[in-house]
Parts: C-alpha cells; structure tokens; sequence
C-alpha cells in the first residue's frame, strides 16, 4: 500500500481529530501531540477544549506542525515534524544532547491508526515526516527513537524504533537521559540531502 501525505492545516483538520483526539470522550485531556512541542508543565494547563484550540490554531500557521498520511480517502498517520527549537520538551541538553549549533527538524511523533499497524505504514509515515521536512528547508534531520529490540506497547512506540530509522538512512549521533515504556531513547540523525 502506497500512502500519500498532505500538511495538517486546517482545511484537513477533522483529519487531525481523528488522529490526534480523544476516541471515547471529547473532554478527555488527550495529548494532541503538544506535550513534547509545549512542555509538558504548559501542556497539563490545558483542557480537553484548550488542546483543541491549540492545535486547531498551529494548524493555521506555516509551515504545518506536522504531516497526515492517507491511505485512500482515509487518513491513517500522523508525524508531528517541527524545528527543534520549536519542540519545549526538546529544550533540555542533559536530556536530549544538542550534536551541534544546528537547529534540525525534529521527527518527535509517529502514530498511526490502531487496526492499520504492523504492515509497513510506520516507515512511509517516516519518509512522508522527512519529506516534509525537507519541503520546508530541512538540512538537518533529527529523532529521539526508542533503542530497543524487545516488545513495547504501542501506546510507548510514538518516538519510533530505532531500526525504522535506521532503515530510512539515520545514525545514531548521541544517546539521551530519556526512556519511554523501559526503554532508552537515542539521537538519531538523517545526514543532509
């Protein structure tokens, strides 16, 4: 299956619902990918209706905060991609080492839709986050995936595996303080085009 990817703006935004809020109740304070790009601190303020509106709003800025993936008409993956600078959570060096005085874009969320995992939507959903990435001036692509062989829930699977990475042509350039699910993050980096 072959998927195509389009920005999260707000023309699509009904898209970016379905992937990044709440199934069974609209008021649950879900995520919506902003607690890595606001802090988790200023991410937990917000309630259910605020994360909405958050996000709805970064949806109407250039570029997009991120990228949706298509299978079809239905939409099946979301790849929140921004400049690390942009990314609050990516803030602190003695977790999340700088290599250099570059600011990359940072790969920070991969999710795709439960029911459509396991065949092979992660690694376009990737190509589709660097893609986009590179549409908008990227010399320098980073991600902080997880560096593990063994099993993970997918609720922890969100930063991507390591060997998705590596398959798409990145390295690993440092390793961090952070773990998601007992698992242990590194810097990976895809060199420039």
């Amino acid at each position: 299956m072959s998927l195509r990817f389009a920005p999260a703006t707000q023309d699509v935004f009904d898209d970016v619902v379905e992937m990044l809020g709440p199934r069974r109740r609209p008021d649950a304070a879900a995520c919506w990918c902003l607690t890595y790009r606001l802090g988790a601190p200023t991410a937990a303020r917000l309630d259910a209706h605020e994360r909405r509106a958050r996000v709805f709003e970064l949806c109407g800025r250039t570029p997009a905060p991120g990228v949706l993936a298509y299978d079809g008409p239905d939409v099946v993956g979301w790849a929140g991609v921004a400049l690390r600078s942009q990314v609050a959570e990516l803030d602190d060096e003695t977790v999340y080492p700088r290599v250099d005085g570059a600011d990359p874009w940072a790969v920070f969320c991969l999710r795709t839709r439960a029911g459509r995992r396991r065949r092979g939507l992660g690694q376009q959903l990737l190509e589709g986050a660097v893609t986009f990435a590179r549409d908008n001036g990227a010399d320098v692509v980073e991600a902080y995936p997880l560096d593990t062989d063994r099993k993970v829930d997918a609720i922890f699977t969100y930063p991507g595996l390591r060997s998705m990475f590596e398959r798409a042509g990145f390295v690993k350039v440092a390793d961090t303080r952070s773990t998601v699910g007992g698992a242990r993050r590194v810097v990976m980096r895809l060199p420039p085009a």
